[in-house]
């Protein structure tokens, strides 16, 4: 019973942010005529304002990001072209990002470099997990199992490291960079600036449960590797 409620327990805490952000997200994505423009527009708005003169700008079906290799934001289609409280705040958080690039914020950069050290792990990882039932059965491969295991562990382990360096560099796009942008240029109704914050926080919390399962996930394969 007491392992139920832990897995239950476990589950909310991992899925829970998640699931409380696309609530948000969705909830006040309805089109608004008292907002001044898309997504889109307010991104090319602070692209002058900030003279980031090189920043470029794209949608996207993968979900809303700032590519620090290519120095573009992509949006969703909703929010590019969307005039509502979400494709504005959205807009303004990975604005946020590019203004931290162009300010050399060192946890974003710090990211971005593991971010590539990460993904080149992550196919080793792959390649070693493919391996392990293989090896595991021959006579000879077995010796090489636990070292495997070892390449899984430290695969997952740099993973866990850059989504939790990932949590920083959220909440200083959206609270740090894109609020002060929001309320000091008067972009938002002040009756609406609750909502911000709380869309806001819905875009540093969608990367609350990568870092919370990032973490399951090595505590497994490290429980694994002790026995």
């Amino acid at each position: 019973m007491l392992v139920l409620i832990f897995i239950v327990l476990l589950a909310l805490l991992i899925l829970g942010p998640q699931q409380w952000a696309r609530y948000i997200l969705n909830k006040h994505s309805n089109p608004r005529n008292d907002i001044q423009g898309t997504g889109g527009q307010f991104v090319k708005h602070l692209r002058k304002k900030f003279q980031l003169d090189y920043l470029q700008l794209e949608a996207t079906p993968l979900g809303d990001h700032y590519d620090p290799m290519s120095k573009t934001v992509r949006l969703s289609e909703n929010n590019l072209n969307g005039r509502s409280l979400t494709a504005v705040a959205v807009a303004a958080h990975e604005f946020g990002h590019a203004l931290q690039h162009a300010k050399n914020y060192q946890p974003l950069l710090a990211r971005t470099r593991m971010v590539g050290f990460a993904q080149k792990t992550e196919k080793i990882g792959g390649i070693a997990l493919f391996a392990l039932p293989l090896l595991s059965m021959t006579p000879g491969g077995v010796r090489l199992v636990p070292l495997l295991i070892v390449i899984l562990i430290f695969s997952v382990a740099i993973s866990c490291v850059v989504h939790l360096v990932t949590l920083p560099v959220e909440f200083d796009a959206s609270f740090g960079r894109a609020l002060p942008i929001l309320r000091q240029g008067q972009y938002i109704d002040a009756k609406d600036m609750r909502s911000v914050r709380h869309i806001l926080l819905a875009c540093a919390f969608t990367y609350l449960a990568s870092s919370l399962a990032g973490l399951l996930n090595f505590w497994r394969w490290f429980r694994f590797l002790r026995r």
